[in-house]
C-alpha cells in the first residue's frame, strides 16, 4: 500500500502555499534566520540526549529532521504533504547521518507504537488544525506514542502575530488586508483569501494560554511557555543586526532574558509549549 493511501490530503490552499514556498530557503533569510536559531536553541535545552527517537510529526522538507539526524538522533519525519515528504526524500536521503524515516502520516493518527519515542515535535500540526477536536487529537497522539518522561515541543502562532507584523513590515494598511485581521483578532482564524503569500495561509492562532490549555488537556505535565522570536523579528534592519556575531549574540541573550514573561508572550511571532507524559 502507498505510503498516501487513505490518509486526508490537507486543504488545497495549504498544499498550494507549501508547493510556492521553499521552507528550507525562509528560514535562511530575514528574521525567520531567528526563529530557526531560537527553535533549535529551545529543542536542544530540553531534548533528551542522542540517540534518543524523535519524531518530527508535521516536519514539512525535513529541515528540523535532517539537523537532529546529524546531531546523532534516530529521527523519523512525518507529514500530510506527499509533495513536502517527497522533497524530504530527494534532499536528505545521501546526508552522512540520514533520516531514520521519512513517511506520509497524519498528526491525528500515527502508525508508531505506544511509548516507542522519547520526545515528539509537533512544529506544524498545532495552527495548521483549525479545529480544537483536530488538534487534540493530535496530542492525544504524542501522548500515546511518547514513552514516559517523554518530551513534547508544540509550536503556535500568536493571535497576535498579524497584528504585529503587519504595523512592524508595512501592510496594516492594505485593504485586502483588513478582513483578514479582524478575523484573527476577532476568532483567531486565519484565512487568506488573496494570492499574496505574504499573508500565509489557513491556519489556527493561539492566544498563549490556549496553547499551554490544550496541551494540558492533552494529558502532559510541567508545561513551560516560550516566546521563540520574542520582540526580535520586529528589529529594525534585521538583516544588519543578525549580520555581526556580537549584536546577534546580544540580541539571542536579551531574549532568553524575556522568554518566559507573560507580558511579552503575545508579541513573539511563535510560542513553543514544552511539555512532559
Amino acid at each position: 500500500m502507498n505510503d498516501a493511501d487513505k490518509l486526508p490530503e490537507p486543504p488545497a490552499e495549504i498544499s498550494e502555499y507549501y508547493r510556492q514556498s521553499d521552507e528550507d530557503s525562509r528560514l535562511q533569510t530575514g528574521w525567520f534566520q531567528l526563529e530557526f536559531a531560537r527553535t533549535q536553541e529551545l529543542i536542544l535545552r530540553h531534548l533528551p540526549s542522542a540517540p534518543a527517537v524523535v519524531l518530527d510529526v508535521g516536519g514539512g522538507s525535513g529541515v528540523y529532521s535532517a539537523w537532529l539526524a546529524s546531531l546523532g538522533y534516530q529521527v523519523h519525519l512525518v507529514d500530510a504533504s506527499p509533495n513536502l515528504v517527497q522533497q524530504a526524500r530527494r534532499r536528505w536521503a545521501k546526508q552522512e547521518h540520514p533520516i531514520a524515516s521519512i513517511a506520509v502520516g497524519d498528526a491525528r493518527q500515527l502508525s508508531f507504537g505506544d511509548n516507542s519515542a522519547d520526545a515528539v515535535l509537533l512544529l506544524g500540526p498545532l495552527y495548521h488544525l483549525t479545529e480544537r477536536n483536530d488538534r487534540m487529537a493530535s496530542l492525544y497522539e504524542a501522548h500515546r506514542v511518547l514513552r514516559p518522561e517523554g518530551v513534547l515541543f508544540v509550536a503556535g502562532i500568536s493571535r497576535f502575530a498579524s497584528l504585529v507584523d503587519s504595523l512592524a513590515h508595512g501592510f496594516f494598511d492594505k485593504p485586502e488586508f483588513a478582513p483578514v485581521l479582524q478575523r484573527d483578532l476577532d476568532e483567531g482564524q486565519h484565512r487568506n483569501p488573496t494570492a499574496d503569500l505574504t499573508y500565509f495561509t489557513t491556519a489556527f492562532f493561539h492566544l498563549p494560554s490556549e496553547l499551554t490549555d490544550e496541551v494540558a488537556a492533552g494529558g502532559f505535565r510541567s508545561t513551560k511557555l516560550f516566546a521563540v522570536e520574542g520582540p526580535g523579528w520586529l528589529a529594525r534592519d534585521f538583516e544588519n543586526l543578525w549580520r555581526g556575531e556580537a549584536q546577534r549574540a546580544r540580541l539571542l541573550e536579551c531574549i532568553r532574558k524575556v522568554e518566559c514573561a507573560p507580558e511579552i508572550l503575545g508579541v513573539s511571532s511563535h510560542l513553543m509549549a514544552i511539555a512532559k507524559k
